[in-house]
């Protein structure tokens, strides 16, 4: 009986970009019987929660992990973009064993998937006659500024937050030059060299899978999905969604405790696995939750007051709870519900109680909203996050985002305005309407004759094309 065909994927760290790239490699899986095997680059031991991901993965799929590359050289401001983007480098000569020892067992592997930063990969697939391609985890628009950045690099010699006019990135609505994603904010810093060097080498691709669909991003897809010489094609396959637990750590209270509340009358505050608050921030949000009389439940983390500090570079993860206002927690408890660390995200969002999502405008996030037709109060903070928090307010127009003062900080009067606007407010109304038409959308995309049903069919077509003429 002849053997279906595999893949190779190399996934960057994080599980922000794990698991749509898991997702994806079930649906081929589960509705094409192509296997997968995951090759995972470290610099040292994986997170409990990624190893815990990856021992669990479904039938069909496996895993391997890399020996870890050492980072010693690097200064401690060093740019995660840098840091994915050598983790791919320094693993090339321990991606090439594991490669050819996969070919042994898997002779029939026709294809090798990087995402965002793993174009150095590509060297490997084409040295052993595989074909080359991109899962791109975040969004069409996104994809579009990496496409166009060689030219948009070519065109513009100052800083692109001191252009006067937005940049203007294909199919998509101008974005202001400060609000582009973090690592091409500063164009002599590593970080900006290797987006520039990976986004070169995208066109070596034999295609582009990215996480979207057309009613969500129908400006950015339909610039994308236009033939042009040197462009790879792209096949829109989102929403993918995490489908099982989101993690080990019980949320029944969280759940029990929504199952007592009015319809459509809690917000949900997150900022994600990585996002962090200064102390200042973190005190104005609890007041400005507290001030809008609105429930909520709110994953806290403790604070960071480092620039651009994330939840993966904090090393303090004391008891957040301890950081909150003296008082809060007692003020508020009739009508809020405050969770360390983390929360049954899913569970939460699909829940009839819950009205809004404050969020850090992750892509995984927003998909997920979409997904469960979830209001926004979109709160960006790093890497492409304000980008997604423009399409999100100006494009799609199914989010709200507070103003920061002139230190940057949003005050709790903004904070209160913001969160009753969403929950009660005329903007509301109107958003609620919207979000429920994406859900709508969302679930038709991903439907038997869906577009992204479909294009995930021509992907799998062409995979097991290639195994044909590869015998």
């Amino acid at each position: 009986m002849e053997r279906p065909p595999h893949i190779a994927i190399v996934p960057s760290p994080g599980m922000g970009h794990l698991i749509p790239l898991v997702e994806f490699a079930t649906r081929l899986q589960t509705t094409h019987h192509i296997s997968a095997t995951f090759i995972v680059p470290t610099d040292g031991p994986l997170s409990v929660s990624q190893r815990a991901y990856l021992t669990s993965l479904p039938t069909g799929l496996n895993h391997l992990i890399l020996p870890p590359v050492n980072f010693d050289d690097l200064p401690p401001d060093t740019k995660m973009e840098t840091r994915i983007s050598l983790m791919i480098t320094r693993s090339l000569p321990s991606l090439r064993e594991a490669f050819k020892s996969l070919l042994v067992e898997q002779p029939n592997t026709t294809a090798l998937f990087i995402d965002l930063f793993g174009t150095d990969a590509f060297d490997v697939a084409l040295e052993f006659g595989v074909s080359p391609y991109i899962f791109f985890p975040s969004t069409a628009m996104a994809l579009s500024l990496f496409l166009h950045l060689p030219k948009l690099d070519e065109m513009v010699s100052c800083e692109f937050k001191d252009l006067a006019e937005p940049v203007r990135i294909p199919g998509c609505i101008p974005v202001r030059g400060e609000d582009l994603l973090d690592p091409v904010q500063d164009r002599k810093n590593e970080a900006y060299k290797w987006v520039l060097h990976n986004a070169k080498r995208y066109k070596m691709a034999e295609g582009i899978a990215v996480n979207s669909f057309k009613e969500l991003e129908g400006g950015a897809l339909g610039a994308l999905l236009e033939d042009e010489p040197g462009k790879p094609k792209v096949y829109p396959v989102g929403p993918l969604i995490q489908t099982g637990s989101s993690g080990d750590v019980d949320g029944s209270e969280c759940l029990r405790w929504l199952d007592g509340q009015p319809c459509g009358s809690v917000l949900y505050i997150s900022f994600g696995s990585g996002g962090t608050l200064s102390s200042t921030q973190l005190n104005e949000l609890a007041y400005g939750l507290e001030l809008s009389e609105q429930r909520f439940i709110w994953v806290v983390r403790s604070p960071n007051d480092k620039p651009n500090a994330t939840y993966f570079n904090s090393h303090g993860h004391k008891d957040p709870m301890g950081f909150l206002p003296q008082g809060f927690l007692e003020r508020t408890k009739d009508i809020g519900l405050v969770v360390p660390s983390w929360a049954p995200q899913a569970q939460i969002l699909s829940h009839g109680s819950t009205g809004g999502f404050l969020t850090h405008c992750g892509w995984n996030s927003i998909l997920e909203t979409v997904v469960y037709g979830v209001p926004v109060i979109a709160w960006p903070l790093y890497a492409e996050q304000k980008m997604n928090a423009v399409s999100l307010t100006e494009g799609i127009k199914v989010a709200l985002r507070p103003k920061a003062d002139e230190n940057g900080i949003v005050s709790r009067v903004e904070i209160a305005r913001v969160v009753k606007g969403l929950l009660e407010g005329e903007e509301g109304k109107s958003i609620r309407l919207r979000i429920r038409d994406l859900k709508d959308a969302a679930a038709n995309v991903l439907s038997k004759d869906g577009c992204s049903t479909k294009n995930l069919d021509e992907l799998a077509s062409k995979l097991k094309a290639k195994k044909k003429l590869s015998i």
